[in-house]
């Protein structure tokens, strides 16, 4: 692991790269990294995260800016901009169930090719996709999401990339840092090693690739 400034971070991410951004709603974005990407306007994203937040908040701020070609959510947010860039053909958007889609990830994580689910069995989400039928009854094959890049928002970490996560900001981080070529975590706080006891480790250090220091 290394600490890098936050321009060397951004630079890493070049145009057409796939993102994994952690938040919630924008809790647990890691903002000063998106900032950086809409200042270097790196454009054509996929995107892969819970939501687009809102304008002017976490993922909103690349929806803003023009920057994502693709995204993977679970819901749009509260962001009519995504809205109306869907609605005008400029913003692709494959929208999953919650659950269906961090197990996705989790699949991705740890080495698997995908999942089953029952999760939209007999609706709309079932058309184009493969089924098997397990002891009666019947489950969709989602495939496992990975991408080339994981941002991840942590509230400390150490000198050798471990992590730990302030109460809801937990949500998709610790998951999208198995999943990704490239894990590039922005901290809050960054200490000196020991200072996280081992038990307290959520994400280790050897997931971690680069921790910004800003």
């Amino acid at each position: 692991m290394k600490t890098i400034a936050l321009e060397q971070a951004a630079a890493m991410i070049p145009d057409g790269a796939s993102l994994m951004i952690g938040g919630f709603m924008g809790v647990g974005t890691p903002e000063h990294l998106v900032d950086a990407l809409v200042a270097r306007r790196t454009g054509g994203l996929t995107v892969i995260a819970n939501d687009t937040a809102l304008p002017g908040v976490g993922i909103g701020k690349l929806i803003t800016a023009g920057l994502v070609r693709r995204a993977v959510v679970s819901h749009i947010g509260l962001n009519p901009e995504t809205q109306q860039r869907m609605l005008d053909g400029k913003l692709e958007v494959e929208l999953v169930p919650q659950g269906t889609l961090i197990e996705r990830i989790r699949a991705g994580g740890y080495g698997l090719g995908g999942i089953l689910t029952a999760t939209g069995v007999g609706t709309v989400v079932e058309h184009g996709k493969q089924t098997v039928v397990l002891d009666g009854r019947t489950f969709l094959v989602e495939p496992a999401l990975r991408a080339d890049v994981a941002l991840v928002s942590a509230f400390l970490a150490d000198y050798l990339g471990n992590l730990t996560y302030a109460l809801t900001a937990r949500n998709f981080n610790p998951v999208i840092a198995t999943a990704a070529d490239l894990v590039i975590v922005e901290a809050d706080n960054i200490v000196p090693t020991g200072v996280i006891a081992p038990d307290h480790v959520v994400t280790p250090g050897p997931l971690v690739d680069y921790v910004v220091a800003h």
